[in-house]
């Protein structure tokens, strides 16, 4: 049973938090376009980003922010231009952007950390940005969360966001009390993910004190189980942004080193970060379905992972799912070329409750029926029971893992033509 429950609020259910989103004329189409996470007090900040050789403006400038110092107070985010690829001109959006932001809040620059979204090669409308600064610190509040998961939005069709609670132990004289303590998020992607970090855009909130190190360490093993197990078309981002505030308002004792409480926090934040990867995955650009990849028997948790991936990202496996067409050769073919050794006559294959492989030897199965099963998992209103699950056992090791992806449909490439005609 898990130790955490689901609560309303998102980005700002921890406490001490407020956030906006508005319409600041970034966008050609008119809908909300600039965010604001913001901490009442300077809270511990880490950072997972882009390995991508071409990175946003935001990217580098978040990057030294932390090296500097592993704190902040706000998150700003835009979203139309990606300020990408676009040199030293871009940096210099990036560094105005977070000096206007300072003097309409009167925190110092060096805590307000930054992130795009949007076409690569644009910079920033830096003129709209700053006008509507005023009304975005105005605006501000505890029940913006929503606002904000909305202004983060490219071609997402639907906004991303999760909150969490549990309890941690404070030990008075006389007694031990359990204090709330929450972790909420937002992100956002759709297509033009393939991270090798996190994915597109993601913000973390938690209301929990935890040492700068340790915080880090968590989030970056948070990704490694959560953001860069999914993928939807191959493509890492330029742009790729995991970023988490960790605020100390919980007036809970700080979570310093190892042991039950950071265990406890962590697995809350490897579940936020995998719910809002999840959702990322099921809403894949043109994507009908969801795609979830579970792979065990493998030496480690490691290898499970890059299999499960493999089989996740494959043109092959997503674009058979799409034609609903039951085609476990695909998968195999898939694990095989993962780059994780295994012996073929071990392999297993389950799609959904059937079962297509094992010990290597192909099985009967009704093809009729596990071709509706893939038909019946087709996404439609973005339900929650429009899952494809593929589990594959490669042998008798104590590794497992999870991935996530989506189909291939013809509405991907449609997308993508005219991205930006």
């Amino acid at each position: 049973m898990a130790e955490w429950q689901e609560i309303s609020g998102g980005i700002t259910a921890p406490k001490g938090y407020r956030a906006v989103g508005m319409t600041a004329g970034l966008k050609p189409s008119g809908l909300p376009d600039l965010a604001l996470i913001l901490s009442d007090v300077e809270a511990i900040a880490a950072g997972v980003f882009t390995t991508s050789q071409v990175r946003a403006a935001c990217v580098d400038y978040c990057r030294e922010r932390l090296e500097t110092k592993a704190s902040a107070r706000a998150i700003l985010c835009n979203a139309g231009q990606a300020n990408a690829a676009t040199g030293a001109l871009g940096l210099q959006d990036a560094l105005e952007s977070a000096s206007a932001l300072s003097e309409a809040l009167g925190v110092p620059a060096e805590l307000i950390l930054l992130a795009s979204t949007g076409v690569i090669g644009q910079r920033i409308k830096l003129d709209a940005l700053k006008a509507a600064l005023p009304q975005l610190v105005a605006s501000v509040s505890e029940e913006g969360g929503a606002s904000a998961a909305k202004a983060i939005m490219t071609t997402d069709l639907v906004p991303k966001t999760i909150a969490l609670e549990t309890t941690l132990d404070v030990r008075g004289a006389s007694q031990t009390e359990a204090r709330p303590v929450r972790i909420g998020g937002i992100a956002k992607g759709s297509g033009m993910i393939h991270p090798n970090m996190a994915t597109m855009l993601a913000f973390v909130t938690c209301d929990a004190a935890v040492s700068p190190h340790l915080w880090q360490q968590m989030l970056s093993r948070a990704a490694d189980r959560s953001f860069n197990q999914i993928t939807v078309d191959g493509d890492t981002s330029t742009n790729d942004s995991l970023i988490a505030l960790a605020n100390g308002q919980s007036r809970t004792p700080a979570v310093t080193e190892a042991g039950p409480e950071a265990d406890k926090l962590e697995a809350m934040l490897i579940e936020v970060c995998i719910h809002l990867a999840k959702a990322i995955a099921r809403d894949g650009e043109g994507a009908t379905c969801l795609i979830e990849v579970q792979v065990s028997g493998t030496n480690d948790d490691a290898e499970a992972r890059l299999i499960a991936r493999t089989i996740a990202g494959s043109s092959l496996v997503k674009s058979a799912i799409f034609g609903r067409d039951p085609n476990w050769g695909r998968i195999a073919g898939a694990a095989g070329r993962a780059g994780v050794i295994f012996n073929q006559d071990d392999l297993q294959i389950k799609l959904g409750d059937f079962l297509m492989m094992q010990n290597g030897q192909p099985q009967p199965f009704d093809r009729a029926a596990a071709s509706n099963y893939l038909r019946q998992a087709a996404l439609g209103e973005y339900l929650k029971d429009d899952t494809v699950a593929i589990a594959v056992r490669v042998g008798n090791g104590s590794g497992s893992g999870s991935a996530w992806g989506c189909d291939l449909s013809y509405d991907y490439v449609k997308i993508n033509a005219e991205y930006t005609t």
